[in-house]
């Protein structure tokens, strides 16, 4: 007769151990995983803060979240490190990322934002002038011409595709990667990959010459994660 109490005395004590694990994962795995986070972006810069939202939290350990907030000051990485970083964010439905500076290789960005949204991703910042003229090879200088339908045309002069002329030039993306392009028949055939990574697809760019002090271009770009 008194199996049945014991069972039930065993049933009620298994849930309430469950329960209290998944109430104390609630209140610890978000801030553990917002300390990962945080130490991963900390070695390219200076991190403001990190928040994370999960729900159920215990979701965290298979490396999904509802959302991820980033803020940092400034931070300096290779350009190879850009589709590794995104791509360990996968897992996250939303992911909000801003930061006052980034340098991505040789170009300085500023005013930087980053947006994720399941696998659609939107980024874009602020390059001075001086910026972009100290991104470019020796003697080589950039002038915006439009930007429309995810592509940027620009006159470029100096050396470039071996030549030492004057010569317009679209960026676009094409097959997920980024390329740029001589414009016009007799070049048009020839391009240049300026990024290529299968974990993040390239669809789009856009450039907009834009006023405030120092000048400089709006820089954006779209893409998908694989």
């Amino acid at each position: 007769m008194s199996r049945v109490p014991s069972k039930r005395r065993l049933l009620l004590y298994v849930v309430g151990v469950v329960l209290g694990l998944l109430v104390l994962a609630q209140l610890l795995l978000p801030g553990i995983a917002a300390d990962r986070i945080r130490s991963r972006v900390e070695r390219y810069g200076k991190v403001a803060s990190v928040s994370v939202s999960a729900w159920p939290a215990v979701k965290l350990l298979w490396g999904d979240a509802d959302s991820v907030h980033v803020r940092a000051a400034a931070l300096a990485l290779p350009t190879g490190r850009v589709a590794p970083l995104l791509h360990e964010a996968q897992g996250i439905d939303t992911l909000t990322f801003r930061a006052e500076s980034v340098r991505l290789g040789g170009l300085r960005l500023t005013a930087v934002s980053l947006q994720k949204q399941g696998k659609r991703l939107r980024a874009q910042g602020r390059a001075s002038a001086a910026d972009v003229q100290a991104a470019l090879p020796p003697g080589v200088s950039v002038q915006l011409l439009g930007s429309r339908d995810g592509e940027v045309e620009v006159r470029a002069s100096g050396g470039l595709f071996g030549l030492s002329a004057s010569l317009d030039a679209v960026a676009q993306a094409s097959g997920g990667r980024l390329v740029v392009h001589p414009s016009g028949l007799l070049l048009g055939g020839f391009a240049l990959t300026l990024y290529s990574d299968p974990r993040v697809s390239v669809t789009g760019v856009s450039a907009v010459a834009g006023g405030g002090q120092p000048p400089g271009y709006l820089l954006s770009v779209t893409a998908l994660l694989r």
